[in-house]
């Protein structure tokens, strides 16, 4: 399983929006720069976690985006799987409601059972607040030693 760029971009356009939406609405424009996304792609993923009820949206001048609740009542696997969809590693018959003619035989359903649920937990014990204490660290810490900072950016 891989993330794709929505969802890792989506990742830290909410961790963006958790740092910078305390005192007013974050426009799309200043998450895309901060963030290096492009603005039309920054747009399509915004639209998703607002349909998701992750985010919502303010008219006008003072405009913008911010957090539909608090960044420690919103989980990574509520980011990713408004981005990404179905995170499971391995779609198995076997726990569909259709089935599978083979389950019963099958010892490997256990294998992938294990570790989706694990996938589920990793995801949904990570807080968009815990990724913003680690941020604001990383901020700190590259104001401490900018040399070791200067033009390095994360991929993710």
């Amino acid at each position: 399983m891989r993330l794709s760029t929505k969802g890792r971009y989506g990742l830290r356009a909410m961790v963006d929006l958790a740092l910078n939406s305390e005192r007013e609405a974050v426009s799309i424009s200043s998450i895309a720069e901060r963030q290096e996304i492009s603005e039309s792609y920054l747009e399509q993923l915004i639209a998703k976690l607002r349909r998701a009820g992750l985010v919502v949206s303010t008219r006008g001048v003072q405009g913008g985006y911010r957090l539909t609740r608090a960044a420690d009542q919103i989980t990574v696997g509520d980011v990713l799987r408004a981005l990404e969809g179905d995170m499971r590693a391995v779609d198995c018959s076997a726990f569909n409601e259709e089935g599978c003619e083979g389950a019963d035989l099958c010892v490997t359903k256990y294998v992938w059972q294990r570790i989706n649920e694990s996938i589920d937990a990793a995801m949904d014990d990570i807080y968009i607040s815990q990724l913003v204490e680690e941020s604001k660290k990383m901020i700190e810490k590259s104001r401490e030693h900018p040399e070791e900072y200067s033009g390095k950016h994360c991929n993710g």
